[in-house]
């Protein structure tokens, strides 16, 4: 694990990647504890006040202070994000795997239905999940996880085929082994490196995706401090105060950025070759 952190950091986008990603956790942990109000506050008179010593990212409709609506919607986006991420990769590696061990009619019956399911835009999957199973974070959550599930199990298949040829794998096979056992012992450990690098890189897709849902209405519900909710609420006041939807989407691609350097830096590291 030391050596690990050791390649990333040699890297600079791992580098920068590891502080912004660092900082987002602190964000995550910290942010209930360190908002200096609450985030539902209402205050009337300090409506569309603009960024000030008292508010330091400004106020929005209700009056309510953006930092700490901020602060505490770090969870309500990102941890949703990196749930959704880390469900639809465990779905698409196993899927992956199972389908490179059995091969064959398998193996092209199970892909053909991930390609079938690929060819459906990520956004536009999760927006007819959503539609079918109601609004709310959960549900939003499950769309974006089964909308990651199909490219999770391409790419973990692409690896487990290689794995799939090796000596501990036929020599599992020799001796009896069962199927569910060769798959999660013997196969899984070892095609966990690239999955971590994708999925490293689709909590960045996942959080703009939980943020888009929300936006139009089907993730978050108010009055919650979700950061794709905030820029919806926002985009009707951009003539009075523009700091309301600027703060939250910077956060956006604070996240975004943060996730896609951390995962190149993990790629580099991660790589054989190198």
């Amino acid at each position: 694990m030391i050596e690990l952190l050791r390649r990333v950091l040699r890297s600079p986008q791992g580098a920068l990647g590891l502080v912004l990603v660092g900082l987002i956790l602190l964000v995550v942990i910290l942010g209930p504890w360190i908002a200096p109000y609450d985030p539902e506050s209402l205050a009337p008179l300090q409506r569309y006040k603009p960024p000030s010593a008292l508010f330091w990212l400004g106020t929005d409709q209700y009056g309510r202070d953006i930092l700490s609506r901020l602060l505490h919607g770090a969870r309500a986006t990102v941890v949703m994000a990196v749930f959704a991420t880390a469900l639809g990769t465990l779905a698409g590696a196993v899927i992956g795997t199972i389908s490179a061990f059995l091969g064959g009619r398998s193996d092209e019956a199970i892909m053909r239905t991930v390609d079938a399911v690929m060819a459906i835009p990520s956004l536009l999957l999760a927006l007819l999940i959503v539609n079918l199973l109601g609004k709310s974070s959960l549900n939003a959550l499950l769309a974006i996880a089964i909308a990651f599930t199909p490219g999770m199990a391409r790419v973990t298949r692409s690896v487990a085929l290689a794995v799939r040829k090796q000596d501990y794998v036929n020599a599992a096979i020799a001796r009896g082994e069962s199927a569910r056992f060769i798959v999660w012992r013997e196969m899984l450990p070892n095609v966990v490196a690239p999955i971590i690098v994708e999925m490293t890189i689709r909590v960045a897709f996942a959080v703009m995706l939980f943020a888009t849902l929300s936006f139009l209405g089907l993730g978050a519900q108010p009055p919650a401090s979700e950061w794709g909710l905030m820029v919806a609420e926002a985009r009707r006041f951009m003539h009075l105060s523009p700091w309301m939807i600027l703060w939250p989407s910077l956060a956006v691609a604070f996240v975004a950025i943060g996730f896609n350097l951390l995962g190149d830096g993990l790629r580099d590291a991660l790589n054989p070759r190198t």
